[in-house]
């Protein structure tokens, strides 16, 4: 595997250890941890201490890192952390997501979790960035991705190109099945950019563009 290969994981602060996505972005880190890629996140707590954590223990030698935000109200770094940089401005921050990572997920959040996903979509569209896959993980995606039809595609606000690189993906197994697809194919054909239509059937929640059921 190629070992700088990343996968960005944006998710909610808030969510504790207890909880089901909790659980389920810990066990997608640790599996792609066990694949050979490095995981990035936004090095705090919630889902970002559940990639991280769930990345480490899988003791694969890989990379965990961590781009921490600066906040008035101290987002603490985590412990899980094998490489951690701090930001002052999430514009930087983002960019640097953007530039180290090959592949998005993004998992149960809110506001700043919202902000990452449309800012990594705008530099997909504008091809500041190649057409990196951005994974929407969970259930709650589906009213955004429903809205999103009917109001702005549909107004022809946005093109059905810029919805390509978009997968609606609800189970576990087919997050991380998605994920070592891509970076397989890419690795056979040196880019997959071209080609992302292929994987609907097989990884997402239907065959459409973009799922909002």
């Amino acid at each position: 595997m190629d070992p700088h290969y990343r996968v960005a994981i944006f998710g909610s602060a808030r969510i504790k250890e207890g909880d089901s996505e909790y659980r389920d972005v810990f066990t997608i880190a640790k599996a792609l941890a066990e694949s050979g890629f490095d995981v990035v996140t936004g090095g705090g707590p919630g889902l970002m201490h559940a990639a991280n954590s769930g990345h480490k223990s899988a003791d694969s030698g890989t990379h965990s890192i961590g781009l921490n935000i600066r906040l008035p109200h101290e987002q603490v770094a985590n412990q899980y952390l094998d490489i951690k940089q701090e930001f002052d401005r999430f514009s930087s921050r983002l960019d640097t997501f953007m530039s180290l990572s090959d592949a998005v997920i993004v998992a149960p959040g809110g506001i700043g979790t919202l902000l990452e996903l449309f800012y990594a979509w705008q530099l997909v569209q504008v091809e500041h960035i190649c057409e990196t896959p951005v994974i929407l993980f969970g259930s709650m995606w589906g009213g955004l991705l429903g809205w999103l039809k009917a109001e702005v595609l549909s107004r022809k606000m946005v093109s059905e190109s810029d919805l390509r690189m978009i997968f609606h993906v609800i189970e576990v197994e087919k997050v991380i099945g998605l994920i070592r697809k891509i970076h397989e194919d890419r690795s056979a054909n040196g880019h997959v950019c071209t080609n992302f239509d292929k994987y609907r059937v097989d990884f997402c929640v239907n065959d459409s563009k973009v799922s909002g059921d």
